[in-house]
């Protein structure tokens, strides 16, 4: 089948959905390409690069859309190009179903096949198709860049003749791809990095990365992620009021604020007030991801840049993904050649609609003249549900007075049992064996005991440098060879000095080895 691509209409948008690197992929799938002319220029691909990867270029959206098969776009349609559309065509692009069933119901009058690459499910095997991951990713890293050419001063904390420049203190507030983005840049950035999300599990996702968990002193049992796409879920009013008043606590502190709260089908929650605004330093920044959808500011104007009377910056831009459209044409153009790879299994070029799949069916909002949206649950959760761990009962101290008795007995039943195991031993060899062997024999077992219980107390980790410094003390025969050196007989003289060398090997050795181990277990 041809897969086309028309020009974005949209203003200011400068992706486009199919680039040569992904046009040769899906001839590999036994399609075709064609691309209207200059769809790729904004975004730094020319016909020419199109022509050189055997796509077809049409001069016109209508001759695109006559053409084509498959229309693969970024941004929802428009009236006038839903009207291009006919039955059996197939269109994939951004969609927002929710906010454009008007749209979607034209769309299937017409009797074409409808996919939005913002439906695609959140499950392991759909992670390749996953557009929405894709353009977040690029939005936090962008939002990170944007902050930094709004502020007054450097990421990093630098020591030079001129004083001391502290590092920026950044706040994420949500840890989901976008937020983990923009957490990755500003740490590598050299910024103090803060994050918050009302899910618990990311916080090791989070300080993984270099960045410092924001914890709240609240307890409330949050939704698991397999239960809401892999999203966060509302919360209650007494956990948005410990949460506001964290804010406020960090407010005064922290120099750029990055939000990123958002639920599909829903306004951006409010999170950073009016009144935290005030109380931040003149000169910072706050990047609002959410901008489209209502905006996590108090302040945040939709696609505008404010500052406030007190000095602070608010950035409200909706196109991050678009002011990288080199980048993010070349994943979101990815994501698509995925899902037709799906679409096409046999690589023949035939497209086969299977509605059975969890992936083909989540993102289908038209088929055959009916509007299939919305699609049904998965059979496969977004995300396996973490097991419920069972908070140990809390002990009385009465039972872990008897718990410790009980221990101590024990352990005195087993000392004394060996205590008295040992005894019988020795005096049973005591009966038959000389009184010049069991001396040295009694020094041997009392040493072996107090080795035993010194390395046992000992962390597995420091067994290494403790051998090498036991072999270090344990050259202390050196002297025994150190007093043959003066002997009369070269041989006797020979073999002492043999003796020492080696001692003086182990005992430098020992020392040297166990302090590089221990150095090991030291920070820097």
């Amino acid at each position: 089948m041809k897969i086309g691509t028309p020009k974005e209409i949209f203003e200011g948008e400068n992706r486009v959905a199919m680039t040569p690197e992904s046009a040769l992929q899906l001839q590999k799938l036994g399609h075709s390409c064609v691309i209207e002319t200059g769809a790729g220029a904004a975004a730094g691909f020319d016909d020419a690069a199109y022509e050189a990867a055997d796509v077809e270029v049409v001069q016109s959206a209508a001759a695109l859309y006559e053409a084509a098969d498959v229309v693969a776009k970024v941004r929802p349609p428009s009236e006038d190009e839903v009207k291009h559309l006919r039955a059996g065509q197939t269109l994939i692009s951004m969609f927002n179903p929710a906010g454009n069933t008007e749209l979607m119901e034209a769309a299937a009058e017409k009797g074409a096949t409808v996919m939005a690459m913002d439906m695609v499910p959140r499950i392991s095997r759909a992670q390749k198709m996953d557009a929405l991951s894709s353009m977040a990713n690029i939005a936090g890293y962008r939002a990170v860049i944007e902050a930094g050419n709004n502020f007054g001063r450097f990421f990093t904390g630098q020591i030079t003749a001129a004083g001391k420049v502290p590092p920026a203190k950044v706040l994420v507030v949500g840890a989901g791809v976008a937020g983990l983005a923009a957490i990755g840049t500003s740490t590598s950035l050299g910024a103090i990095t803060l994050a918050f999300d009302v899910r618990p599990e990311v916080a090791e996702q989070v300080e993984s990365m270099g960045a410092e968990f924001v914890y709240l002193d609240f307890e409330e049992e949050q939704a698991d992620g397999s239960a809401s796409g892999g999203y966060a879920s509302v919360s209650s009013p007494e956990f948005r009021e410990a949460q506001l008043a964290k804010f406020r606590e960090l407010a005064p502190d922290v120099d750029i604020v990055i939000t990123t709260a958002l639920i599909p089908n829903r306004e951006a929650p409010e999170l950073w007030t009016e009144d935290m605004v005030q109380a931040m330093k003149p000169g910072s920044v706050i990047v609002d991801l959410a901008a489209e959808k209502g905006g996590n500011c108090k302040l945040t104007k939709m696609d505008e840049k404010v500052v406030t009377d007190n000095g602070v910056t608010i950035i409200g831009y909706t196109d991050f993904p678009s002011r990288m459209a080199t980048q993010a044409s070349t994943l979101y153009a990815t994501n698509i050649r995925h899902l037709m790879a799906d679409l096409t299994p046999e690589k023949d070029g035939v497209i086969n609609h299977d509605m059975e799949d969890d992936v083909i069916r989540g993102a289908t909002i038209t088929h055959e003249k009916e509007v299939t949206f919305p699609p049904p649950p998965p059979k496969v959760a977004a995300i396996a549900a973490a097991p419920k761990k069972e908070k140990p009962k809390e002990k009385t101290a009465e039972e872990k007075r008897a718990e410790e008795l009980a221990a101590f007995k024990q352990q005195t039943k087993n000392q004394v049992t060996l205590l008295a195991v040992g005894a019988a031993l020795l005096l049973g060899v005591g009966l038959v064996a000389p009184a010049s062997f069991m001396q040295h024999f009694i020094v041997f077992v009392l040493a072996v005991f107090v080795g035993f219980q010194v390395i046992w107390g000992v962390a597995h980790s420091l067994h290494t440098p403790l051998m090498a410094v036991t072999n270090a003390i344990s050259s202390i025969i050196i002297l025994g060879a150190l007093m043959q050196i003066g002997s009369g007989s070269w041989l006797v003289i020979l073999l002492a000095a043999l003796s020492v060398f080696m001692c003086g090997i182990n005992i430098f050795g020992g020392f040297l080895v166990t302090r590089r181990m221990l150095a090991m277990f030291q920070k820097s």
